[in-house]
């Protein structure tokens, strides 16, 4: 099966999620409207851009993918009663990632024809 032309499709999705845990995760928190700003609005903010498949929004994505991946690993290590939710916010980053990364890496390591 080849691989998809336009990625953005997974990276939006990718984000979607991101935000959605991030959402469900801070529900009960004293500090939502910090974790809303924090982590929600960036990704809410590159959404739709990387729906219109901008490179400059991927590439911002890609940055904030790492950033809540670190973010992720911290937590899955330091609070184990928040692991489960870590490890998702991790795994959808690396999810992130390697969709706005994807055109980059078609390029560089394609097949040249």
């Amino acid at each position: 099966m080849p691989a998809p032309r336009h990625p953005r499709w997974t990276l939006s999705a990718g984000l979607l999620a991101l935000a959605a845990l991030y959402l469900w995760w801070f529900r009960d928190s004293a500090h939502l409207v910090a974790a809303l700003l924090v982590f929600v609005l960036p990704i809410a903010l590159l959404l739709p851009f990387t729906l219109l498949g901008s490179a400059r929004a991927a590439f911002w994505a890609g940055v904030l993918g790492l950033l809540l991946f670190c973010h992720g690993v911290m937590i899955a290590w330091s609070e184990p009663a928040q692991r489960l939710p870590a490890l998702a916010a991790t795994a959808l980053s690396v999810l992130v990632v390697f969709a706005s990364s994807w055109p980059g890496l078609r390029a560089r390591f394609g097949r040249r024809g």
